[in-house]
């Protein structure tokens, strides 16, 4: 990335397999067959002061300072003019359960009870505007709504307004609450889900995906920034590609060529070749055209078997704006811990597909070194953005 160098220093999370970051480590590392894609032990009260604030904050929003609130405080706090710090933040949706409920509020009660609140829980902007108002942030405050690229192009987008010089340090992840009935079944009418329940991400029986929620916060900082407090530097953000298929509104690009172009653009960000990355953490949502086409693209840019290939999409389920927050926490982890978490539900690769080095059954040691985290959305969305240990 041109410019100044992006520290990570601080990580939050709110996910079905953990809410803390050693909580979602310990549940990725599990080898046992998830199935409950909401997280019941999620009590908003327990991130907020003032009661009525959380009550006036959709799930999806509570989700999201709920994981701020652990990264900055992972982070030991935000240090630095309020002018050059900023949020920018993704969600694909918004709040769609708050939506859903005033609708029926609508129906049964009229137009006059329609909570005054509707708007402000609902819009997409909520999740970034709550965060940049608890720390009184008043750098660039943006939402990103790139469907389930839009938490990778946040963190892409907030790595560049430090790598140019705008902020010094920068809020930033994703967050997504749509389990609502009517949000379940859009996505189940479209037949994107897995009719057996599980995700099997690569498998031979993949079937579809499953919908989550939850939320994955990430601290940047400038690096001498961080160095200058003697914060705890965990990674490196080297590069950040996007790009558009231009195909077509659900399904990815034939032989995965704009996820080929996404991956080679965030390696040209980093200055890296295809031989530097050892570890590929995949978008991997358990349906049968995009695990094709984002293998296919891997093979193209890397060979067979290529870089260590995990996603854990098999124990987190897919959290649409929120995955590529969740799967950058990860990555940031198994840099951290110098483990890999296992493909969970992955037991047979797909024979169609190219020979791909999957993590599977348990955690795998390696060194950490140059590595991508890759999310694809509907629309033809692509995001890829590039990962380092801290050195």
């Amino acid at each position: 990335m041109q410019g100044r160098r992006v520290a990570v220093t601080g990580l939050g999370v709110v996910a079905t397999c953990g809410i803390g970051i050693e909580a979602f480590w310990d549940g990725l590392c599990a080898t046992s067959r998830m199935g409950d894609r909401t997280v019941d032990d999620f009590d908003p009260a327990d991130w907020y002061d003032n009661p009525k604030d959380a009550r006036r904050a959709d799930r999806s929003t509570q989700m999201a300072i709920a994981a701020a609130t652990q990264a900055v405080d992972h982070a030991g706090g935000l240090h630095g003019d309020p002018a050059r710090q900023g949020v920018i933040f993704a969600t694909g949706v918004g709040g769609l359960s708050t939506f859903e409920n005033q609708v029926g509020v609508f129906l049964e009660r009229g137009a006059r009870r329609v909570s005054p609140f509707l708007i402000p829980m609902m819009m997409p902007n909520a999740a970034g505007a709550a965060i940049s108002m608890k720390w009184g942030l008043q750098g660039p405050n943006e939402t990103v709504c790139t469907a389930c690229a839009a938490g990778t192009h946040a963190i892409g987008n907030a790595a560049r307004l430090i790598a140019m010089g705008r902020c010094d340090t920068v809020v930033t992840g994703g967050c997504e609450s749509v389990m609502t009935g009517v949000g379940v079944a859009g996505f189940g009418n479209m037949t994107a889900l897995s009719n057996s329940g599980i995700s099997r991400p690569f498998d031979k029986d993949r079937d579809g995906f499953m919908m989550t929620e939850g939320a994955g916060t990430l601290v940047l900082e400038e690096w001498e920034h961080a160095e200058s407090r003697g914060a705890n530097i965990i990674a490196e953000i080297l590069g950040a590609g996007s790009n558009a298929d231009a195909h077509h509104i659900t399904a990815p690009s034939p032989g995965g060529v704009g996820a080929v172009a996404c991956m080679q653009l965030a390696l040209d960000d980093a200055g890296l070749t295809a031989a530097d990355i050892v570890h590929i953490n995949a978008h991997g949502t358990s349906t049968p055209l995009n695990d094709a086409a984002e293998a296919q693209a891997m093979s193209k840019l890397f060979g067979e078997p290529g870089p260590i290939v995990t996603s854990i999409k098999g124990v987190t389920g897919h959290g649409l704006g929120a995955a590529g927050a969740l799967e950058a926490v990860s990555l940031a982890l198994s840099i951290d811990k110098a483990l890999v978490p296992p493909t969970v539900n992955f037991t047979e690769l797909d024979p169609e597909l190219p020979v791909i080095d999957i993590v599977k059954d348990v955690p795998r040691d390696w060194t950490p070194g140059p590595s991508l985290s890759n999310n694809f959305g509907f629309g033809g969305h692509n995001g890829t953005i590039c990962v380092g240990p801290a050195a």
